[in-house]
C-alpha cells in the first residue's frame, strides 16, 4: 500500500506543486488549506506522515502541532519562513520531527519524507521482532516494543525522534555522543538536519523530564563535543 501524506498550507500553488511531485512518487496525498479543517481530517482519517506550514489562517500549524501530539506520535515536517529561527525552535520543541526553510527544494523534501517513513518502518519491525527490548538505566526504562519511557515510575510521552534521542544516549552511558552521531540515530544515516534541530530535541527532551523530575541531570552537554548520559 502506498504511504499517505497530508500537506497543510494557505499557499495552494505550494498544494498544487507539491502535491503533483509526491503523487509522482507514488505517494497517497491529502491537502488542507488551513489548520482548523486539518485537524478534522487528520484525527479523523490519520496519514502515515503530515507537513504542516506555520503560519496559516485561523488555526495555525503550532496549535495544529499541539493538539496533534495529544492523541499522536506520527512523524511530522514543519515548513518554516526563510529567517525565522524562532518558529524551526519552536516547532521542534513542541514536538516536531523536522524542519525545511521556505522556498525549499521538492526532492529534498520528499527525501525527508522518506528518511522518516523508513524509520517509522524499521520502528514497527524491531517491535514484532523483539517484543522484549527493554534498556533499564536506574530509574529510566525504555520499551521499544511499545515505544514507551518512564522515569521513577512515572510515564513521559515523546516523540519518534525524542524515543531515539533518549535510546542512542542511554544505550551506553558514560559516551559522548557528539551531533553527527545523534543525527543519524534519529534520521539515518543519509539524512543531513541542522545543529540546531538536536539541541532542540535535547532541550525539549529535557523539560519533559525535568517536568516529572525538576533534579534531572542526566542527560549532560559537552560544549563543543556533543551530549551523554550520566553513568
Amino acid at each position: 500500500m502506498p504511504h499517505t501524506v497530508a500537506l497543510v498550507d494557505d499557499d495552494r500553488n505550494i498544494l498544487a506543486s507539491v502535491s503533483i511531485a509526491l503523487e509522482a512518487e507514488g505517494f497517497d496525498v491529502r491537502t488542507y488549506t488551513d489548520g482548523a479543517e486539518a485537524l478534522r481530517g487528520l484525527t479523523q482519517r490519520p496519514p502515515d506522515l503530515a507537513v504542516l506550514d506555520i503560519k496559516m489562517p485561523r488555526m495555525d500549524g503550532m496549535e495544529l502541532l499541539q493538539r496533534l501530539r495529544q492523541t499522536s506520535r506520527m512523524p511530522v515536517i514543519f515548513l518554516t519562513s526563510k529567517d525565522d529561527e524562532l518558529d524551526e525552535l519552536m516547532g521542534l520543541r513542541m514536538g516536531a520531527d523536522d524542519y525545511i526553510k521556505k522556498p525549499f527544494s521538492q526532492r529534498l523534501l520528499i527525501e525527508r519524507i522518506r528518511a522518516l517513513l523508513r524509520r517509522e518502518a524499521l520502528r514497527g519491525d524491531v517491535e514484532e521482532t523483539d517484543p522484549g527490548q527493554m534498556i533499564t538505566r536506574g530509574p529510566l526504562t525504555l520499551d521499544g516494543a511499545r515505544h514507551s519511557c518512564g522515569w521513577k515510575g512515572q510515564p513521559i510521552d515523546l516523540t519518534v525522534t525524542e524515543f531515539l534521542l533518549v535510546k542512542a544516549l542511554a544505550q551506553r552511558p558514560g559516551h559522548v555522543k557528539n551531533r553527527d552521531q545523534l543525527m543519524d540515530a534519529a534520521y539515518g544515516e543519509h539524512v543531513y538536519v541542522d545543529d540546531r534541530t538536536i539541541d532542540s530535541h535535547i532541550k525539549r527532551l529535557r523539560k519533559k523530564f525535568k517536568a516529572i523530575d525538576p533534579d534531572f541531570t542526566q542527560i549532560e552537554t559537552l560544549y563543543g563535543v556533543g551530549y551523554r548520559y550520566k553513568e
